[in-house]
C-alpha cells in the first residue's frame, strides 16, 4: 500500500481510530491516502479538516474541487490522485468517461459555470508555472465574478494537490479503486 508503514483500520487506536469512523460514515471507505497521513495523527485530521472545507465550500462547487485535483494530478503524473479524482467525477458526480478525458485535454471543455472554469484554467496555469500568472490574469477572474477569497482558495488547494501528489508519488501508494 506503501512504502511507509501505515495504520490498518483493525489496529487503529486513539485520534486515528476516531478519525477513520469518520471517514467511513463520510465517504463509505478509507482512503489509502488517508491511511498515509495515519503515520502522524495531527497531520491525518489538519489533512481531512482541509479537505473537510473544500468539500463544503461556501461559494465554489465540488465538482470544481475534483477538477482542480484531477487536472493538477494529471499535470504532476499522480495517478493515486488522477485514480480517485476520475472515480468521483464518473461514479459520485455522474460525469462521462469521455467527458473527463476531454478536460484533462481541454479545461475549456469543463461543464461548469464561467466564473469557476476561469478559476480551474487559472489554478492549472498557475500551479504549471506560478511566475507565468500575472495581474492580467487575477483582473479575468475578477471580471468573471470571482472574489479574492475564491482565488486564494482555488488555488491554496491546487498548490496543496501538488504536495499530495509529491507525498503519494513518492511513497507510492496504491490506487484504491
Amino acid at each position: 500500500m506503501s512504502l511507509l508503514q501505515t495504520v490498518n483500520p483493525e489496529q487503529a487506536e486513539g485520534k486515528v481510530d476516531e478519525l477513520y469512523d469518520t471517514f467511513k460514515e463520510a465517504i463509505g471507505f478509507i482512503p489509502n491516502a488517508f491511511r498515509l497521513y495515519s503515520i502522524n495523527p495531527e497531520m491525518l485530521e489538519q489533512h481531512w479538516q482541509y479537505l473537510s472545507y473544500h468539500i463544503n465550500h461556501p461559494t465554489l462547487s465540488g465538482k470544481l474541487m475534483v477538477m482542480i485535483r484531477l487536472l493538477v494530478s494529471t499535470a504532476q503524473h499522480c495517478e493515486y490522485c488522477i485514480n480517485i479524482n476520475t472515480h468521483l467525477l464518473n461514479k459520485e458526480l455522474g460525469m462521462a468517461m469521455a467527458e473527463i478525458h476531454a478536460i484533462k485535454d481541454d479545461p475549456d471543455k469543463a461543464p461548469l459555470e464561467p466564473r469557476e472554469k476561469a478559476l480551474l484554467k487559472y489554478v492549472v496555469k498557475a500551479t504549471l508555472d506560478s511566475n507565468a500568472v500575472d495581474k492580467s490574469d487575477i483582473d479575468v477572474l475578477h471580471e468573471s465574478g470571482c472574489s479574492d477569497q475564491e482565488i486564494f482558495d482555488a488555488l491554496h488547494h491546487g498548490a496543496r494537490q501538488v504536495a499530495s501528489d509529491i507525498l503519494f508519488n513518492a511513497f507510492k501508494i496504491e490506487n484504491d479503486f
